[in-house]
């Protein structure tokens, strides 16, 4: 089977990527390298540089390569960027994905994973998420996520393009090899931040709040490891050839983990003893976010392997210990 995979140079994108080359799929990857990293693709597949928003470009992709189905990471991802510039988001994330489904209605391709998040839930009323929560997103980011789902449901009404959409919480850690990790520029999420922070690039680690109505104060989260999410992907792919029914999942551990856990749970890891400060709350950070994932156990068959903070924070040591500088190193 060949997939097109969007965004294929990115974070999550790289890893399935990875893990569809190890299961015997063919891949074709797309990415503009807005935020990827060339070096993340796996030497197997192929890839295409460009930029969907390009109709030309997308169109010959499809020309050129017996495409039987396409898994969507490319998109703008970071909560602040979306606030300070709304409109690059929409352009970027809500119109690239109009002109793939342009281009796949074209060529007859019609099965897509779509990268969602649980940004399009918002700030939820209650700590255990599901899919039938209400979707208020509280920033660009979230509403482009939401606007795609909606497009997608129109797009399988009227051209029959079936579609699996999957809404995940946190992802971290890095492919167990090593080979492959995480690298944003600027780095924004906690993990890499607290690992920076044990490898000496950062003076010191910042709690934004310890006075939260949680166990030891601080926020909780659920973090999922980034190889639980591409097998999610594939195993939603496998859904879509069976039964050729659009759907919605939650992607989570379905446990949350604290800001002081992952600080003291990479502090064992790591060996490494570092500064901690507490700071004032951040306006609009829930106390709890977690998801319900028991849909997509259910349906999809799918449960998560890297379920303990410890595997995540080594995997994800491993390799911003061999790669300081992220993908500058290799």
């Amino acid at each position: 089977m060949n997939v097109l995979v969007c965004g294929g140079a990115g974070y999550i994108g790289s890893h399935t990527v990875y893990e569809l080359i190890e299961r015997g799929y063919n891949v074709v990857v797309v990415d503009n390298l807005a935020n990827g990293h060339k070096e993340a693709v796996h030497k197997n597949a192929k890839l295409y540089l460009g930029d969907l928003r390009d109709s030309e470009f997308t169109d010959r992709v499809f020309n050129e390569n017996d495409i039987d189905a396409v898994m969507d990471f490319a998109a703008f991802s970071i909560v602040e960027g979306s606030m300070a510039d709304p409109l690059k988001y929409y352009d970027n994330n809500i119109y690239s994905m109009l002109k793939l489904l342009e281009s796949m209605n074209k060529a007859g391709v019609k099965k897509i994973v779509f990268s969602s998040t649980a940004a399009v839930y918002g700030e939820p009323k209650k700590g255990i998420i599901s899919e039938t929560d209400k979707t208020e997103p509280t920033n660009p980011y979230g509403e482009t996520k939401l606007a795609i789902e909606k497009m997608l449901k129109w797009a399988d009404n009227a051209y029959g393009i079936k579609y699996v959409a999957l809404r995940y919480f946190n992802a971290a850690g890095a492919h167990i090899s090593g080979k492959i990790g995480e690298a944003h520029s600027p780095e924004t999420h906690l993990i890499p931040i607290v690992l920076q922070t044990a490898m000496g690039k950062r003076e010191k680690m910042f709690i934004f709040g310890d006075d939260y109505p949680t166990e030891d104060g601080t926020c909780i989260r659920d973090y999922i490891h980034v190889t639980d999410l591409a097998d999610a992907h594939i195993k939603a792919l496998k859904k879509l050839i069976e039964t050729e029914q659009s759907g919605i999942y939650n992607l989570g551990n379905g446990k949350g983990f604290s800001v002081k856990q992952i600080i003291e749970t990479a502090k064992k890891v790591t060996g490494k003893d570092f500064k901690v400060e507490i700071q004032p709350r951040r306006a609009g950070d829930p106390s709890a976010l977690i998801a319900s994932s028991k849909k997509a156990e259910k349906e999809l068959v799918w449960k998560p392997k890297f379920d303990s903070l410890e595997k995540i924070i080594e995997t994800a040591w491993l390799w911003h210990k061999n790669n300081p500088n992220g993908y500058n190193n290799i």
